[in-house]
C-alpha cells in the first residue's frame, strides 16, 4: 500500500459512474447546476467521471450537445453493449447481439402481438408495431424509428427493446426470454414499460469494472449510482452502492444508500460524500 502524493487531487484513481435518465438527468429534463458544479469540483482533484446509460451512442451524443454534460472519462452506452470515447470519438468496446436474435424475437412478438419493438443497427432505430410508449420513447430520445417487419431488419443488433403499457405484460415475456434463451441475452428493464435486451453479459457491471481497469481504478474505488433495475448490476461492483430517492424499490432492497432525489442533485450529495471518504490522501 502506497500513499498518494500531495501534488495529486483527493479524487485521483477514482471512478464515479451515474446513471443518466432520472439519476443525473432530472424530470425537469436538465443537469442541475449543483450538479455540474459539484462534478467540475471531482474532475479538478483528480476523479474519473462518466455516464452510464441505457441510451444508444446516436441518442446520447444528442445529449452530449445538448447538455454538454461534464465528463472525462468514456460513456458506457445501451446497457453495457458500448463504450464510446466522445473525446476521441473512438468506440472502445462492442458487443453485438448474435444474428439468431432477429428469428427469436420475430417469435417472441408473433406469440405477444400487443409488443412494441426497436432495434438498434449501426445508429440506426428499427421499429415494428409501434405504440404509445414506443412513440413517447423516440420523442423524448428525439430519434426517428424506421418501420420494417422484423425479418427485414438489418443486423447486428447492439440491443433492442420490448414496450406496452401494462408491466404484468412485459414481466411475462422477460419470462418467456429467459425460459428459452438463458445463455444468449441479458433481459433487464430501464423503467416499467422498456424492457431491454443485450447479448449475454453485456450489462452496466461489466461494463464498469471493463472501464476502471481501461482507467487504471482499483475495484475499491469504483463508484455507482442508479434508480432502475438496469443499474443493478453496476451497483453490484460499486464500493458502496447509491441511488436517488426517486429509485426502485428493488434497488433500495438491495440496500443501497439513498441520497436526495434526481430533481435535487442527487449526485452533488454522493460527491459530498466522498468529499468527506477521501479528505485525507488516497492510498492505492
Amino acid at each position: 500500500m502506497e500513499e498518494r502524493g500531495d501534488s495529486l487531487g483527493k479524487f485521483d484513481g477514482v471512478l464515479l459512474a451515474t446513471d443518466y435518465d432520472e439519476t443525473l438527468y432530472g424530470a425537469a429534463q436538465g443537469v442541475t447546476p449543483e450538479n455540474r458544479a459539484a462534478i467540475s469540483y471531482f474532475i479538478t482533484e483528480g476523479g474519473f467521471f462518466t455516464v452510464s446509460t441505457g441510451r444508444s451512442l446516436r441518442n446520447f451524443a444528442i445529449q452530449m450537445e445538448r447538455e454538454s454534460i461534464p465528463v472525462n472519462a468514456p460513456i458506457i452506452l445501451s446497457n453495457g453493449a458500448n463504450i464510446y470515447d466522445f473525446s476521441t470519438k473512438t468506440m472502445l468496446c462492442e458487443r453485438l447481439m448474435r444474428d439468431e436474435v432477429r428469428e427469436n424475437i420475430a417469435q417472441v412478438c408473433a406469440y405477444y402481438p400487443r409488443l412494441g419493438f426497436e432495434a438498434y443497427c449501426r445508429e440506426e432505430v428499427y421499429v415494428h408495431n409501434p405504440n404509445t410508449i414506443t412513440e413517447r420513447h423516440l420523442t423524448r430520445a428525439g430519434l426517428e424509428g424506421i418501420l420494417l417487419p422484423i425479418a427485414e431488419m438489418p443486423i447486428p443488433w447492439t440491443k433492442a427493446i420490448l414496450q406496452h403499457e401494462e408491466h404484468s405484460y412485459l414481466l411475462e415475456v422477460q419470462n418467456c426470454i429467459r425460459l428459452h434463451w438463458p445463455e444468449h441475452y441479458e433481459v433487464i428493464f430501464s423503467n416499467p414499460y422498456l424492457l431491454e435486451l443485450t447479448a449475454k453479459g453485456s450489462h452496466k457491471g461489466t461494463a464498469v469494472l471493463w472501464l476502471a481497469k481501461y482507467l487504471g481504478v482499483l475495484r475499491k474505488h469504483i463508484y455507482c449510482i442508479g434508480n432502475g433495475q438496469n443499474d443493478i448490476p453496476m451497483l453490484d461492483v460499486s464500493a458502496e452502492p447509491f441511488a436517488p430517492a426517486n429509485c426502485t424499490p428493488a434497488i433500495r432492497e438491495r440496500g443501497a444508500t439513498i441520497l436526495t432525489s434526481c430533481d435535487e442533485s442527487c449526485i452533488a450529495r454522493l460527491i459530498e460524500t466522498l468529499d468527506r471518504r477521501y479528505s485525507g490522501h488516497v492510498t492505492v
